[in-house]
């Protein structure tokens, strides 16, 4: 049986903490947010995190 070898970038990711998530969403949407992060010069993870954190704090406040 052949042994699954571990990509570079794979170990990177689990020692930086990193996992990639999967969602399903409305394609207009996700093309929208995609567009106004172009414009707004920011990577979508990064928008995400921020929103994610925000909302992550709001939750504990309540």
């Amino acid at each position: 049986m052949e042994e699954k070898r571990v990509r570079p970038q794979d170990r990177w990711n689990a020692k930086a903490g990193l996992i990639s998530k999967s969602y399903k969403l409305q394609r207009e949407i996700v093309e929208q947010f995609a567009e106004a992060c172009e414009a707004a010069g920011v990577s979508q993870a990064a928008q995400l995190t921020r929103m994610m954190k925000a909302f992550i704090e709001e939750q504990k406040k309540q």
